[in-house]
């Protein structure tokens, strides 16, 4: 389906495989050592080391399983489709919050990349989705928990 279809930067969908690989190929060998080693220990019944490995190993395949289920849907967002003067995946956007009266910069990425607290947003947010598409000199309301905030795009950059 199309609307299953997610988008990230180069960058995001690089990491995503790094991981993906690293589970694969290092994890997975090193949970099933620490499941024959528990196993060695007897009772399987009352076996801490067990229960922790295999609960360690169910949850490493779920990511395996989920970071595949997302590469295989991720789209990486190239300049040649997206207008460079709005705001879109891999833009860096500068905004001034007129709440708080302060300007603030942003860098939009994919939903698996997001990072509130160094300026990495989703472009599933409330203010990622709010900014895309816009351009410098538009002003924005975007609906937040903390109630309705007011942002005037500054600036967009790649």
């Amino acid at each position: 389906m199309a609307s299953d279809v997610k988008y990230f930067t180069a960058e995001g969908i690089k990491k995503m495989e790094e991981e993906l690989d690293y589970l694969r190929s290092v994890k997975r060998s090193e949970v099933a050592e620490k499941i024959k080693v528990a196993r060695s220990f007897g009772d399987l019944s009352e076996n801490a080391e067990y229960d922790e490995a295999r609960k360690e190993q169910a949850f490493m395949e779920g990511r395996i399983q989920e970071l595949e289920a997302t590469l295989n849907n991720a789209k990486v967002v190239s300049e040649e489709e997206l207008n460079s003067n709005a705001v879109n995946v891999g833009s860096t956007v500068t905004v001034f919050n007129k709440k708080l009266n302060k300007q603030q910069i942003y860098s939009i990425v994919g939903s698996s990349e997001a990072d509130p607290f160094k300026g990495r947003i989703s472009q599933d947010s409330p203010i990622g989705a709010a900014l895309t598409g816009h351009v410098a000199g538009d002003t924005v309301q975007v609906n937040t928990p903390a109630g309705v905030l007011e942002l005037r795009v500054e600036s967009v950059s790649r």
